[in-house]
């Protein structure tokens, strides 16, 4: 991107690094009572704090739960006489309140067991009129399949809990893989709290408006099969808020807390925190504002028409870590994948742009904002560098040092009914220089993957963890076909 020249009198470009930092610093200097007078009521009004985790939702979330089993005492059979039913059904219970709790959903357990076609005929029935979100159905007997199928075809989202011992291969060979359905045929009773979530983020996505700013239009969608509500909003709303936007003591606070939080800072100077931080109060300002819970910008776009003095690269990866996507590039279908990331497993993604490492047969995943808590929302973040927007040498952008030796998973809806799914493991954290592009850069070993020239989509969502299993659990629930980059090299004839 070419420098731009002032000829001295500011007319050309009134919001330009060199005339807003040197306005900036004049207020820097202000006292806060002076500064507040400065500033008509509506300013005041637009520099009020906002709680930005308020703005990720949490719509109520409704399980119900029951048991089947055969009417005990019974002789042999799985799980065996020897099995302590009723202290494992009490022990399975309490474990799986407990998860909903920590979640955030509310469960609703049958008080008794189903033992009898009836009984499970009156719960269907019951499921059919009260329509909850999902159904956990926990077996105690190896012979109550049909029952567990009679309550997954109420059309109702079927969890199926079968601890080992309740199930054969040939069981679970069919139902497992129906829309609709999540057989859990393991001991690990985690996989039943992540099916939780899965039901969680299918609700937050349909309760999620996504404020896309781009272009001149104002208008709305919903996205089929999601739910989601898209509305868009002209490009100049989020530049002209900005402009707008008071400097106010949040602001200096956040930017000397990402400045402590910083392993190191090297292009950045304190004017670049402070524009970051109002470029952060301003994207909530305008969420607020649109009652929107996400957000993606024409980002690149705003920087190339210089009508802004920082990207908001630091403003995303704050964003990222509590919870709330911000998106770049007014990619949309991206700003989906990272709210299933952040919805599903209560962690940012890392939104990129994919570049082959021909020689090493590796993928760099490469963008210029990324959060830091990759372990989680509660974790403690990853080491970060605060460097410049790399395209433009303007702001502050992160560079997160990723772990080497992490698993990670790659998605990208195509579109709402269709998502890409790969796995992959991180060699390296690539710096630039001695590269060029963007600040966090990771190289990638794919798994199932011959050739890292064939790894399919753009703008893919990488996050900690191999969770391959988990999103495709997601999409077969709710009917997202999923694709896989090619494992064999294009071109080249597999046998």
């Amino acid at each position: 991107m070419s420098t731009h020249h002032h000829n001295g009198n500011c007319g050309c470009c009134p919001v330009s690094r060199r005339c807003f930092l040197a306005a900036s610093a004049g207020v820097l200097a202000a006292p806060w009572a002076s500064l507040a007078a400065s500033h008509p009521p509506e300013a005041q009004q637009l520099g009020d704090y906002i709680d930005l985790a308020g703005l990720r939702p949490r719509p109520k979330v409704r399980l119900h739960s029951a048991v089947i089993r055969r009417k005990p005492p019974y002789w042999l059979g799985w799980p065996g006489t020897a099995y302590d039913l009723e202290g494992h059904r009490q022990e399975y219970a309490q474990t799986f309140t407990a998860a909903a709790k920590r979640v955030g959903v509310e469960l609703e357990n049958a008080e008794q067991p189903l033992e009898s076609d009836e009984a499970v005929q009156a719960y269907v029935t019951q499921l059919k009129a009260e329509s909850p979100d999902a159904v956990l159905v926990s077996l105690q007997h190896l012979n109550v399949w049909g029952w567990a199928d009679a309550i997954a075809r109420t059309g109702i989202p079927t969890i199926v809990f079968a601890p080992i011992g309740t199930a054969f291969t040939g069981h679970v060979r069919d139902i497992s893989r129906r829309d609709g359905v999540h057989v859990i045929s393991s001991l690990e009773t985690a996989a039943v709290e992540q099916a939780f979530r899965m039901v969680r983020a299918r609700k937050q996505l349909a309760a999620t408006r996504v404020l896309v700013v781009a272009g001149s239009e104002r208008r709305e969608t919903v996205l089929e099969r999601l739910g989601t509500k898209i509305r868009y909003v002209p490009r100049p709303a989020l530049h002209e808020l900005f402009e707008r936007m008071p400097v106010t003591d949040e602001m200096r606070e956040v930017a000397e807390r990402v400045k402590r939080s910083a392993q190191r800072i090297i292009e950045p100077r304190p004017e670049d925190l402070l524009n970051a931080a109002r470029s952060f109060v301003t994207a909530k300002r305008l969420m607020h504002d649109e009652s929107a819970h996400a957000i993606t910008t024409d980002c690149l776009g705003m920087v190339s028409a210089r009508v802004v003095p920082t990207p908001p690269c630091m403003a995303a990866s704050l964003f990222q870590d509590a919870g709330v996507t911000y998106g770049c590039e007014a990619d949309l279908f991206a700003a989906i994948s990272l709210l299933l990331v952040s919805y599903l497993f209560d962690r940012p993604g890392f939104q990129n742009d994919p570049v082959p490492e021909t020689v090493k047969n590796l993928l760099i995943a490469a963008h210029c904002t990324c959060g830091t808590r990759l372990n989680g929302f509660d974790a403690p973040p990853e080491p970060v560098v605060l460097r410049s927007h790399s395209e433009s040498n303007l702001g502050v952008a992160t560079q997160v040092l990723w772990r080497e030796g992490q698993p990670v998973t790659l998605v990208r809806f195509q579109d709402p009914n269709e998502l890409i799914l790969d796995t992959g493991t991180v060699v390296g954290n690539v710096d630039t220089p001695p590269a060029g592009g963007c600040r966090t850069s990771i190289e990638i070993a794919m798994d199932r993957v011959e050739d890292a020239r064939d790894v399919l989509g753009f703008h893919q969502v990488v996050f900690y963890g191999n969770h391959r299993r988990d999103v495709e659990a997601f999409c077969q629930m709710y009917g997202i076909r999923v694709v896989n980059s090619p494992a064999a090299a294009l071109g080249r004839a597999t046998t």
